[in-house]
Order: structure tokens, then C-alpha cells, then sequence
């Protein structure tokens, strides 16, 4: 057995899982598969984790599932629920890749797929169901799905269902299956609403929660490039070709952003497609399908339209539009450095949006450090090197005689270095052409810049320069040595502060107010 197959055989996987495991390439497990498997092979309590969408907990509730199921049972022995048709997909493609040899069936249960199909696979009998709550309840209702003799019932992203409405559905649900089931609940955060359910429906259970700090991937490089607008496209053509397999999720801020880069990519040769919410549910499984097979290695999106997308071999998630906030950014770059394998996260920043850059690695904690784009040459020069080493790698293979017949019939035309000249202009003179790349003009952007901002108190409201200082740090946790340059007048004051704080206490009295004017803005003129 490989060595990096011990740390999965610890947690007390089968040798058939561990195949399954080292088939897809996982090296090391997650924390969430640390803590979520051995408690499912060993215990009988039901359990709660706290995850998000990328830790690995697929897996985590997958692989003991698939160990405690038997085989050809005669019904559905386990149910999970997720809250999007795309994450139900991913879940049991996940689920049967997982499996090996095991005979066991996992289908996929959701609405915008034909009823008449779902209901012939349902007929054949299936081990495991994955669905959305909507369409199971159809299926309940039908009476062509049974869950009084389930043994288990999995909640995927529980928060993501409250959000979306479908609480009620999934309570119905529970209600229609059997007392005696072991029920396992995930979400990435936990409400009360969602804490009351599994109070209700769940008996005594294990919580399992990863923290906030270690959600954010381990592996994951953070990258930022400052650039102009005009020049993200090229500096996109650039970190694509600087690797020798690219595959990548690239983030766009709209759907005709996301439409109008793909087709830019397609027509500088790369295979690239676009997901966003006019596709498709059809077009949208076929897309991602060609992804996860890798006939495409470039995929563009919307944050929305990536929802649900769960592929852990991903070498690169790219911003190309900055996310909106730090969670969004977090989310974003949770998608790469997954199952123990490596990955980059690059972010493009243009000048104006480099506050918004600061504020988000300051509040997702972010080590996300600046970088130059690959020059022209260097990227030649790399291409030049695969070339040399793929043309040894074929030379080393068993000897061709046909092309051996087929070389010396072109070497009596012209010297070798000559002919080898001719043969790779024919074959790469796009790729070597340096013209064949624009030049990216050089940015900057003022690093240390302040923010000044009005503040509606004054001297009637009994404010000092120190009361000040005091009511902004208590308030919003930032540094009272940083608030420079106050003015106290008789009904307002003006502070200035990095940019990076400015974020912060802007957002914190945003919130505070909770709809009234907020006590700190951002001033429209310095005083």
C-alpha cells in the first residue's frame, strides 16, 4: 500500500475504499474526514459538523457510508438531501466514485430532470438517493420513493436550504422516514433555525466543527497582480500558458462577462466554457461534465453559476473580477487546494479597487501577497523546455518505423538542422511567436493612501479629540494610532484613517444602524 494511503487506513477505511481513494488521487485526508469517519464507523450517534462547501465532507460522510450499506438490500437505505440540483449532482457523482467494485446504486434525485427517467431508475432499485428537497417530496407523494426503512439521512448544507426557503420541505421530509434512521447534519454556519431542527428530528449527537480559521484551504497559494482593466485578458493568456496543465475555475463578476471572456479565450485557441444562469440545465450538466472529464481546462463563471460546483482537482481559481467581500472571496479560493493537493488562488486588482483588496485580507485573514506577471520571453523560453522535454519523452518510446521511414524520406530534402527548423515553425510558430502577446502596461497604486471621513458628533455631543479616538477603536477594533488628523467642530468631526481601517469602520456603523444614517460616512471633501 502507498504511504500516503496509511493516513486514511488509520481511520479504519476498508482496502476496497482505500483503493477507490487512491484511484482518484487523494493523498492525505481533510480535517473534516479526520473527525467525521471514524465517528461514523465506530459510533452510533447521530452527528452535527460545522463545514463548508470544500473542506471534503463528501467524502467524509461518503466513503463510511458506502462501508455501512449493504449490498442489493432490496430499498433505499440512505437519503441525502441538498439544497441545489447542481450540489446533488456532485454529491453522487462523488458518492460513486467513491464506491470501486461495490454494487452499489447512487442516483440523483432533482428537479429540471425528466420524472419518467427518475422513476424507471426508481423502479430497478437504488441503495442510495441523493435529491432536492422539492423532488423528493413529488416522489413521496407519488409513492415511488419509500423512506420508512432508511438507515440513514444526510443534511448537505442545511443553512444554504434555510436560506433558500426549503425548511418546511426538509422537515416534511423528515417526517416521512423512520424513527430508528442515524441522521448526519452539515452546514457551514449554525442558526438557531437550524440548530431547533436538529433538536427536533436528531437523538443524541456528536458536534463536529472545524472552526472559522481552518475553512480557509491550507494549500492554497493567494496571489494578486496589479493590472489595468484593458490588460486582464492578456495577463490571463499569460498565467494560462506560464503552466504546462491549466486547469482552472475563473470567477467574473456578471454572466456577460463571464459569455464574453470564454468566447475571447476561444478565439486565442483555448478550450474554454461559460456558465451562467441563461444556460441551460441540460447545457449546464454537459458543460460540467466535459470540465470534470478535462475536454475543457477553462471554465468562466458567476459566483451564483458556480454554486454547487465541487471539483477538488483544480490547479487554479482565478479572480479575474475582485469579489464583493471577504466571504465571497473566501468561498471563491475554497474550490483549489483540496485533498491535499496544491493549488493557486490569483487575484486581479486594478488601482481603484485596491482598498477593497486590503479590507478583504484583512478580514478574511488572508496571506495573499503581490506578484509580477511572467514576462514574454520567460514564457517563450518555458515553452521551448516542454517542447525539448516531450520530444525526448518520444523519442525514448519504442521506435515508430513508420515515421522512421517517413523522417528519412524528409532528410534527403535538406540538412537535419534545417528540416528540424522547418517542422517546428510548422508546429509551433504561434506558440514561439513573441508578437503573438501584447504588452501589459505597468500600474501602481498608493499603498499607503488615507480615507478621511465626517463623523456626526461634535463638541455639543461632549466630543474630545481622545472621546473620539476611544468611541471609534471600542467600537470598531481598529487602532486607535492609526486615526490621524481630527477636527472637532460643534455638530461633527473628521478623522483620517488608512484605507484598510476606513473599510472596517464604514461597514461596522453600516451595520449598527441598521437602517438609519449612519454615524460615521465617508467624507465627501476633505476639510
Amino acid at each position: 500500500m502507498p504511504k500516503n494511503m496509511n493516513s486514511f487506513k488509520k481511520l479504519g477505511l476498508s482496502p476496497s475504499a482505500l483503493e477507490a481513494l487512491r484511484e482518484k488521487g487523494f493523498e492525505e485526508p481533510t480535517l473534516i474526514q479526520e473527525k467525521i469517519i471514524p465517528l461514523f464507523l465506530t459510533k452510533s450517534t447521530d452527528i452535527v459538523g460545522q463545514a463548508q462547501t470544500g473542506t471534503g465532507k463528501t467524502a467524509a460522510f461518503g466513503l463510511p457510508l458506502l462501508e455501512k450499506i449493504p449490498v442489493k438490500s432490496g430499498c433505499v437505505q440512505a437519503l441525502v438531501l441538498t439544497p441545489t440540483r447542481e450540489l446533488a449532482i456532485q454529491v453522487s457523482e462523488e458518492i460513486n466514485s467513491l464506491k470501486g467494485k461495490k454494487e452499489i446504486k447512487v442516483v440523483a434525485i432533482y428537479g429540471g430532470q425528466s420524472i419518467e427517467q427518475q422513476l424507471r431508475r426508481l423502479k430497478r432499485g437504488v441503495d442510495v438517493v441523493v435529491g432536492t428537497p422539492g423532488r423528493i417530496i413529488d416522489h413521496l407523494k407519488r409513492k415511488s420513493l419509500r423512506l420508512k426503512e432508511i438507515s440513514y439521512l444526510i443534511l448537505d448544507e442545511a443553512d444554504e436550504m434555510l436560506n433558500m426557503g426549503f425548511i418546511d420541505d426538509v422537515e416534511e421530509i423528515l417526517r416521512s422516514t423512520n424513527s430508528d434512521k442515524r441522521v448526519l447534519l452539515f452546514s457551514a454556519t449554525m442558526p438557531a433555525r437550524i440548530l431547533r431542527l436538529a433538536e427536533k428530528y436528531m437523538k443524541k449527537y456528536d458536534m463536529v466543527s472545524l472552526g472559522k480559521e481552518q475553512v480557509t484551504p491550507q494549500l492554497t497559494d493567494q496571489i494578486y497582480f496589479e493590472v489595468s482593466p484593458n490588460d486582464k485578458l492578456e495577463a490571463l493568456c499569460r498565467i494560462i500558458d506560464i503552466e504546462r496543465e491549466f486547469y482552472g475555475l475563473i470567477f467574473c463578476r456578471t454572466k456577460i462577462d463571464a459569455e464574453q471572456l470564454s468566447r475571447k479565450l476561444v478565439d486565442r485557441g483555448y478550450e474554454a466554457q461559460a456558465l451562467h444562469g441563461d444556460i441551460s440545465q441540460n447545457m449546464r450538466e454537459k458543460i460540467l461534465d466535459q470540465f470534470r472529464k478535462k475536454r475543457i481546462n477553462i471554465l468562466t463563471a458567476t459566483d451564483v453559476a458556480a454554486r454547487g460546483i465541487d471539483i477538488v482537482n483544480l490547479t487554479h481559481v482565478i479572480n479575474y473580477s475582485l469579489p464583493q467581500n471577504p466571504e465571497a472571496y473566501v468561498h471563491r479560493i475554497g474550490r483549489t487546494g483540496r485533498a491535499g493537493k496544491e493549488g493557486t488562488a490569483i487575484t486581479f486588482v486594478t488601482p481603484e479597487e485596491y482598498r477593497r483588496l486590503i479590507f478583504i485580507k484583512k478580514i478574511a485573514k488572508a496571506n495573499i501577497r503581490k506578484e509580477k506577471l511572467p514576462g514574454v520571453k520567460e514564457i517563450v523560453s518555458l515553452k521551448k523546455e516542454r517542447i525539448k522535454e516531450d520530444l525526448q519523452a518520444i523519442m525514448q518510446a519504442p521506435e515508430d518505423a513508420v515515421y522512421k521511414k517517413f523522417a528519412k524520406e524528409i532528410l534527403e530534402l535538406a540538412g537535419p538542422e534545417d528540416v528540424l527548423a522547418a517542422i517546428l515553425k510548422h508546429s509551433f510558430q504561434n506558440e514561439l511567436d513573441e508578437k503573438s502577446y501584447t504588452q501589459i502596461r505597468d500600474v501602481s497604486v498608493d499603498k499607503k493612501g488615507k480615507a478621511r471621513l465626517f463623523v456626526a458628533l461634535g463638541r455639543i455631543d461632549g466630543l474630545t479629540p481622545q472621546k473620539l479616538v476611544n468611541f471609534i477603536t471600542q467600537k470598531a477594533r481598529v487602532n486607535g494610532q492609526d486615526i490621524r488628523d481630527i477636527q472637532i467642530f460643534d455638530k461633527f468631526s473628521f478623522i483620517s484613517v488608512p484605507f484598510t481601517d476606513a473599510e472596517i469602520i464604514l461597514k461596522f456603523f453600516k451595520k449598527d444602524n441598521q437602517g438609519k444614517r449612519p454615524i460615521v460616512v465617508r467624507a465627501k471633501n476633505k476639510r
